[in-house]
């Protein structure tokens, strides 16, 4: 496959590897990943797809009812941007595997008229606009009165437009508030409970307020059932990169599910969401598990290949004795699939 010229600055990480990770946005897929023959971990993980994410967490959650002008507008600020909402969008584009997740699961499917920059499966009948990054031209032709991004970067001039400018010409726009970059505006260490206040507030602004609070309550059910392991295990979340990995740091959505999953991140006291890791400092720490987000161009199997084959990392215990967790890379940013993700990671853990 020839690769794309490199996409602008996702917003999540430095931009040092802003290739990298967007490259995996671009080209994930969910595919089956064979794990050693010998170990604790004797199967083979099918990334779950969107679908069955969706039936798992989502199935209990109701339709939405039709559009219909709210009694008040509903102000909120995102990301510092103060945005009001008068009547329930009813033509939404969504960038990023998020929105589309989160429209899906309030029973929004019909008011979706395009999508951009997917990273996990995705409905085919749904119209994708731009493989990544959409401009602002390809947006607009689509008459949208609403734009939903799960990253910030995607209103610059050189991808959706800015969000100011995008507003004069009558299109809402909304963040995922868990990507909010700034220091003022992003979570200060994201949880659950932030999570599903983010859900919440999406109900209210795309008039699905019912389906949120289902979709909430069905979640926290599940959340409940999930018991921490009390091993005091530490653990690496490996999410990119090679010469220089790309973890989940302690202030994100790995570090929220690591802490339901009663695992200890060693990138746990970087204040941000991902963060570079010398691999000299992996080593010192010795995770006793290690957390690989999967994606076809970077594949969980071949991550474990390369933990393997290095001198350095191969004594490490968890490659030693093979305790990995294997995540989709769409599961990995807060989202629907938090939850999900979270139980299903559980379940491995209590495998090893």
């Amino acid at each position: 496959m020839v690769r794309p010229p490199p996409p602008i600055w996702c917003g999540a990480l430095s931009p040092d590897v802003e290739q990298q990770v967007c490259f995996a946005a671009i080209f994930a897929a969910p595919t089956p990943i064979p794990l050693p023959e010998k170990g604790p971990m004797k199967r083979s993980i099918a990334l779950l797809p969107l679908t069955v994410l969706l039936l798992a967490g989502c199935a209990a959650t109701p339709a939405p009812g039709p559009v219909a002008t709210t009694a008040d507008p509903i102000t909120v600020t995102n990301c510092g941007f103060d945005l009001t909402v008068s009547t329930p969008p009813e033509k939404i584009v969504a960038i990023k595997s998020t929105s589309t997740d989160l429209l899906l699961a309030l029973g929004l499917e019909e008011r979706i008229v395009g999508l951009a920059f997917q990273d996990g499966e995705q409905p085919s009948e749904l119209p994708v606009i731009a493989e990544h990054m959409p401009t602002e031209e390809a947006l607009l032709e689509l008459e949208p009165d609403f734009v939903f991004s799960g990253w910030e970067s995607a209103f610059t001039p050189e991808a959706a437009g800015e969000r100011a400018e995008l507003a004069d010409l009558g299109v809402g726009t909304y963040v995922a508030p868990a990507a909010c970059k700034e220091p003022e505006f992003k979570p200060t260490r994201l949880g659950f409970d932030q999570l599903f206040d983010q859900i919440t507030e999406a109900g209210r602004i795309f008039g699905a307020s019912d389906a949120a609070s289902a979709l909430v309550a069905q979640q926290r059910e599940q959340l409940a059932s999930i018991n921490a392991d009390d091993r005091g295990l530490t653990a690496l979340w490996w999410s990119s990169g090679d010469d220089t990995p790309y973890v989940g740091a302690g202030i994100g959505a790995p570090q929220m599910m690591m802490d339901a999953l009663g695992l200890t991140n060693i990138a746990a006291a970087i204040d941000d969401t991902w963060s570079p890791l010398a691999w000299e400092a992996i080593v010192d720490a010795d995770p006793d598990v290690i957390v690989l987000v999967d994606a076809s161009w970077n594949t969980a199997a071949a991550k474990m290949a390369t933990l393997a084959s290095d001198p350095a990392t191969a004594t490490l215990s968890a490659v030693v004795n093979q305790r990995y967790l294997v995540i989709p890379f769409a599961a990995g940013e807060a989202g629907v699939r938090s939850v999900p993700a979270t139980a299903d990671l559980a379940d491995q853990l209590t495998a090893l």
